[in-house]
């Protein structure tokens, strides 16, 4: 996450920008408070759903790649895909926003 924040802190951050512009969002699991990995699962309804994982970058920016690959998937496909994640890490969080409109951003750019 973003130095000094902790994974925690950051989840609840963006639950809270949701709810500010009226995005629906949504702790699905909770991780390491403090340093879990996350796992972003942004439904667009009718344009399907992609789940953004948390990705390394040279810089020590935020930066997310497309766990579910480059084109957006069924709800049922995200969800198997986050199923294998969290066998793997029990310490991965999960935030699921539905965002119908397309309005959300995220805070870092995607690799």
């Amino acid at each position: 996450m973003v130095m000094g924040l902790t994974t925690g802190l950051w989840v609840m951050a963006q639950v809270r920008l949701c709810d500010r512009a009226f995005i629906p969002a949504a702790v699905v699991r909770r991780g390491d408070p403090d340093a879990g990995t996350v796992l972003l699962k942004l439904n667009r309804f009718e344009a399907g759903v992609t789940v953004y994982t948390q990705a390394s970058s040279m810089d020590d920016r935020p930066a997310w790649s497309r766990g579910t690959g480059p084109v957006p998937v069924s709800e049922a496909e995200a969800d198997a895909y986050i199923a294998r994640q969290v066998q793997r890490d029990p310490d991965v969080w999960v935030l699921e926003i539905e965002d119908r409109k397309g309005e959300y951003k995220l805070d870092g750019r995607v690799v």
